[in-house]
């Protein structure tokens, strides 16, 4: 038995469950830890985790009829199988432990969820790379194979060791950010300054005179490592996104290399732990010497193997154990994890597929199958470069060995739709060969009237990849792109004086309280459900009228290309304009042009609404609860966009005023 299996199978068999610390002990005693690391790891006093560890010995010998201590615990049960009595009560109990916790999979898996499978060793090893001073790490994966769950796993366990962490996304980036490597690494700095929560002093350390690359690396080493006790684990995801700027790339790659070379003989760089992630190989021309790739420990996230896929099916409640349904869903996607749970989701859900593993394949690469708003955002990208498009439709057709373009290449693998096979490029899925065979021809076959249906269904498509599925509210990228373009406007408005009055740009960001207990304890469905509500009511408070002290707007001008966007994830009419947006997991923002006045009348409109959905929230043993229903904290700012602020300016404001609210405790408006 692996330690999962005795886990699920105590789980199974107790009345009550295990709780979050025995299971603690129990996988950190297979591993052979003390139980002084035990304690410091699970944050609890030494001598309760002995008592803990005490019963459970003592309920693992009753359950297997012989003495079972911490000592003989692994070498006991490793070399054992499970008795097919023991599998039916795991598959019964994930069978109806899924019918309450199932999980549209979309975004990272969270850390309580059941449907994590881990990849041995790369967990451990990743664990125990972040704890050497100096360190590196390089993931590489396409999209949806499982990094940004792993990273969370990551900094998690690297918050246990009392590291400080900083997750940075360079997608998040403006393009402006990329103008040169100058903006870059200070954008870069004061980023990860904010994150820990320090106060940016770019100028005390930035010196014209020394160079851009100099002066970031003194502020990491006078300023940021040297502020901090513990280490620190920064995380730069999307790094695909830098090698796009092949001349910032050449500078900015090399001098991450130098942080990892400086820690072998300068102390304080040995606090730094760098955590590098990205989808594909660099195309940038670096020396062997200067890439950071090709240090620290590299981990590649392949696809599920068959055994993990039949590991996760079993988690939904499935029996696939003799194989056959897994390979027949393998056959279609391969193993990849986004579009294997997708399908298990599904079977398990309520869309008319329950259990009919045949007609999901079946309707699969059609317009009518699960995977078709998934692979319609992979056709907007390729219909939007002919080239990539005519390469792949290559690789799709080819009966033989075929080179192509090694950028083209470069850029297929890393959205995840061909693999390298010895000298021969084949597409990632029987799925990706069979949809896109019907959906892409060649460019001499688009009629006129062709090429306007793509331009509309390119539009429609625009609106999917902007959206949040489950809100169906604009999402945290179309808000930030919203945000830049409303904001360089008013500022070239407010140079050229052609306002009337200087109208104020007011942000309110929306923050559920305690909504992370309330998703464990009534579990993600009713926490989907809750996240559902009240987007809609935030919706239909924005809507309302408040007398005096409604949202004035200002209507915005807007390309053809955005018009389907802005009529789906704004609220307008021909007058005027607010974006209504998920901000974060359980966050939102709401951006209008108005003043301050009238954006507190409607936060504090919002907070009077959603505690009127009257949402139950009982936490047995948790005291200091604003309320016993469900209830919001608003932060609100107002500013007057000019040429010298940026639009951070405005969200750190409303991010100040939130966690003021929050602290002020809870259920009310700050600004």
């Amino acid at each position: 038995m692996t330690i999962d299996e005795v886990v699920q199978l105590l789980k199974a068999s107790q009345a009550t469950g295990l709780t979050t610390l025995q299971e603690m002990i129990l996988r950190a005693s297979w591993e052979g830890k003390t139980y002084t690391s035990i304690a410091l790891e699970a944050h609890y006093g030494e001598e309760r985790v002995r008592k803990v560890a005490s019963n459970l010995w003592q309920l693992l010998s009753n359950f297997w009829q012989e003495p079972i201590n911490k000592s003989n615990f692994r070498q006991t049960l490793e070399n054992r199988s499970l008795s097919q009595t023991y599998q039916q009560l795991i598959q019964e109990f994930n069978r109806a432990a899924t019918a309450i916790s199932l999980e549209f999979p979309s975004g990272p898996v969270s850390l309580d969820s059941r449907f994590y499978i881990p990849r041995p060793p790369i967990e451990e090893l990743a664990y125990a790379q972040i704890a050497e001073r100096g360190s590196v790490v390089c993931i590489k994966a396409s999209k949806k194979m499982g990094k940004s769950s792993l990273i969370l796993r990551l900094l998690a366990h690297a918050n246990n060791q009392g590291f400080r962490t900083v997750s940075l996304d360079f997608q998040q980036a403006d393009s402006a950010v990329f103008a040169n490597l100058d903006k870059f690494l200070r954008w870069l700095c004061a980023n990860i300054s904010r994150e820990l929560q320090l106060e940016p002093k770019l100028n005390d350390y930035w010196d014209e005179e020394m160079g851009s690359k100099v002066s970031c690396s003194i502020y990491f080493q006078k300023y940021l490592l040297s502020t901090l006790e513990s280490p620190l684990v920064l995380v730069l995801n999307e790094v695909d996104c830098v090698f796009e700027y092949p001349e910032i790339a050449g500078d900015f790659l090399p001098l991450v290399r130098s942080w990892h070379e400086q820690a072998k003989h300068i102390e304080i760089w040995q606090k730094l732990r760098l955590v590098l992630v990205y989808s594909t190989e660099i195309i940038v021309p670096l020396k062997l010497t200067q890439s950071p790739f090709n240090i620290g420990l590299p981990i590649k996230l392949l696809p599920f193997t068959k055994e993990q896929v039949q590991d996760l099916a079993q988690r939904h409640g499935l029996d696939w154990k003799d194989g056959n349904d897994a390979e027949s869903l393998m056959a279609m996607v391969g193993g990849h994890p986004y579009l294997i749970r997708l399908a298990l989701y599904h079977l398990m859900g309520k869309g008319g597929l329950e259990r009919d593993l045949q007609q999901l394949l079946q309707q699969a690469p059609t317009e009518a199958g699960i995977y078709n708003e998934y692979l319609r955002r992979y056709l907007l990208k390729l219909r939007e470069e002919p080239e990539l498009a005519g390469a792949f439709y290559q690789v799709i057709n080819a009966t033989a060995n075929m080179k192509i373009e090694p950028e083209l290449a470069y850029k297929l693998q890393s959205l995840g739709l061909i693999n390298l096979e010895s000298d021969r490029y084949t597409p990632t899925c029987e799925l990706y060969r069979l949809y896109f065979r019907e959906q892409l021809t060649t460019t001499e076959d688009f009629s006129n009237a062709r090429v306007e249906q793509l331009k509309k269904e390119n539009q429609q498509l625009r609106v999917l990849s902007n959206l949040d599925e489950l809100t169906q509210l604009a999402n945290r990228h179309y808000f930030h792109t919203y945000l830049q373009i409303e904001w360089q406007r008013f500022a070239r408005e407010h140079t050229t004086h052609t306002l009337r009055e200087y109208m104020p740009i007011s942000l309110i960001l929306c923050d559920i309280d305690y909504f992370k207990i309330y998703n464990k304890i009534y579990g993600n469905s009713a926490g989907d459900e809750c996240l559902r509500q009240i987007a809609n009511t935030i919706k239909n408070c924005v809507k309302r009228p408040l007398g005096s002290s409604s949202f004035s707007y200002t209507k915005s001008t807007y390309s053809a290309t955005n018009a389907i966007a802005i009529s789906q994830m704004t609220d307008c009419n021909d007058e005027n304009t607010v974006l209504v947006a998920r901000y974060g997991g359980e966050e939102f923002a709401i951006l209008a042009h108005a003043d301050l006045t009238a954006a507190m009348s409607v936060a504090e409109h919002i907070r009077e609404q959603v505690k009127a959905l009257a949402i139950k929230c009982e936490y047995p043993g948790i005291g200091g609860l604003p309320a016993a229903v469900l209830t919001v904290s608003l932060g609100v700012a107002s500013v007057i966009p000019t040429g010298e602020t940026e639009p951070v300016t405005l969200v750190n404001a409303a991010e100040e005023a939130l966690h003021q609210a929050k602290r002020q405790g809870r259920d009310r408006v700050s600004s």
